[in-house]
């Protein structure tokens, strides 16, 4: 139940509407990273035990240690993206810049090169380390422009749909060409037959495509809202002009405790936080599921995510509408609920089950829809409220600081999860060797994984919503004491 106080629907402060052109281009700077994350979170953890070999625990490690390393490196790169100075503003230089290397970067993550495992294991980390590093400079700057590109309220949501409508709809395609490039080798070589989906070639054909997939969107993204940027940038400045900058001498440490000072953010990331973290959980355990205890094949698992992303893009707009009506909080509290019925049910399938299986994959993706939308709308208005009481913009800080907290919790998730296969006794794959029969001790981990685990995760993350003190009113009230104080600076 919500606190009594409604976010439905107060008067705004500005109406200010983004073209169709620019949220198209803005939007289609998720659809690489998207994809790109899509792909790994999905198959990378399988990659490494089925494909290249490596124990769980080895593959588990390379992925929290990529995390960690990527999450101590947002703050960095946050707060050097506020600090940039260029005649493209501060976000797009650092996406165009790493767009191509982020593109082969991913490409290499998908070799199996000639080594031992432990070879492997260390070359795995350094690829996956440069990876998550470009990840960061391409897609930290990318998700601070939303802040930077208007400041209305409901506007900021249609943001975010057009966003995720791409990076939903990508992952959607993806997984698509992913069937016909399997179902192309399993034919042509007749290596892949039913369960056995060891041969690393399809994944290093993925890793092709997505990868310059991944640089075309970004350079859309950076050409496509240039001009809306310089424009923002250009009154950002002007409204500095009566006032020291002083964003640039704040010291690191200094930046931390404002950002973590913020009460409504620690509410944001702690939502986004919970109810991404069972998503990637669920997402990484799947293959897992629907291959070993499901009894079915690749091509199946995939056909089971289709219909959570597929069902999660029309309802990106219809949240959407809704969040109009009743507000943020509100709509997350629906979505989450639904999701939460979705993954109880989960852990109760039987193998012969396959279309209850499909319904309860539809239901999750009407909750995994405000998961994306609704933490990432609710960040802008926390980057207004610290506007009132700092006087700076410091976009770059609090998304870094997000994303840093999200990275930490996957990489420790990941890493768990790994060691929970092996240490309930899963059998890894040798390559081009027929997958093993797992134990009795390995299918009830995953079933644990996919249901029981996630679901505390959002019922601590519906906690934090009902907390959440940014309602549409009080935000009105932030942009009404903003646009207050700037019009005294310019009259100085």
């Amino acid at each position: 139940m919500a606190p009594a106080h409604s976010d439905a629907s107060p008067p705004t402060v500005t109406s200010e509407k983004l073209s169709l052109t620019t949220k198209l281009a803005y939007g289609a700077g998720d659809l690489g990273t998207a994809i790109t994350t899509n792909i790994a979170g999905t198959f990378l953890l399988f990659f490494f035990t089925s494909v290249a070999g490596l124990d769980p625990r080895l593959a588990g490690s390379i992925l929290m240690i990529s995390k960690i390393w990527d999450a101590s490196i947002d703050p960095v790169i946050g707060i050097l993206s506020d600090r940039t100075q260029s005649r493209w503003g501060r976000r797009l230089p650092w996406m165009i810049y790493a767009a191509i290397p982020f593109g082969i970067s991913y490409f290499l993550l998908w070799l199996v090169p000639p080594l031992d495992k432990l070879g492997l294991f260390w070359y795995y980390v350094a690829i996956s380390i440069a990876f998550n590093t470009l990840f960061t400079m391409v897609n930290l700057p990318y998700t601070a422009l939303t802040a930077e590109l208007t400041q209305d309220y409901n506007e900021r949501t249609s943001l975010n749909s057009f966003r995720f409508s791409f990076s939903i709809g990508g992952s959607i395609v993806s997984l698509f060409i992913a069937i016909l490039i399997f179902e192309f080798f399993k034919k042509s070589s007749g290596q892949l037959a039913n369960n056995n989906f060891n041969s690393g070639t399809p994944y290093l054909v993925l890793g092709i495509i997505y990868g310059i997939i991944a640089i075309l969107s970004i350079c859309w993204c950076v050409f496509g809202t240039k001009r809306q940027v310089l424009v923002k940038e250009s009154q950002r400045l002007t409204n500095q002009q009566a006032q020291a900058d002083v964003s640039h001498t704040i010291p690191f440490l200094e930046q931390i405790r404002i950002a973590f000072s913020n009460r409504p953010f620690l509410y944001v990331i702690g939502i986004y936080f919970c109810s991404w973290l069972a998503l990637q959980i669920t997402a990484s355990i799947i293959p897992y599921f629907v291959v070993h205890w499901m009894k079915l094949t690749q091509s199946d698992f995939i056909e089971v995510t289709l219909w959570v992303q597929g069902t999660a893009l029309p309802m990106l707009f219809v949240w959407g509408a809704i969040s109009k009506r009743v507000g943020k909080r509100a709509v997350y509290f629906m979505g989450m609920g639904l999701w939460i019925i979705a993954q109880v049910g989960l852990v109760m399938l039987q193998p012969n089950e396959v279309g209850l299986m499909k319904v309860l994959a539809f239901v999750a993706g009407c909750g995994v829809s405000t998961a994306y939308l609704i933490p990432w709308s609710m960040l802008p208005d926390v980057v207004d409220l610290d506007e009132l009481e700092t006087g700076q913009r410091r976009e770059g800080v609090f998304y870094a600081f997000m994303v840093l907290l999200q990275k930490m919790g996957l990489a420790v998730g990941l890493f768990m999860l790994g060691q929970t296969l092996a240490w309930s006794g899963f059998k890894e794959t040798v390559a081009n060797q027929p997958a093993p029969i797992q134990p009795d001790s390995a299918l009830l981990a995953i079933r644990i994984a996919i249901g029981p685990i996630p679901t505390v995760f959002l019922l601590i993350g519906l906690v934090l919503a009902y907390l959440y003190p940014i309602t549409k009113e009080k935000h009105a009230e932030i942009l009404l004491k903003i646009a207050e104080r700037r019009n005294q600076d310019s009259d100085r």
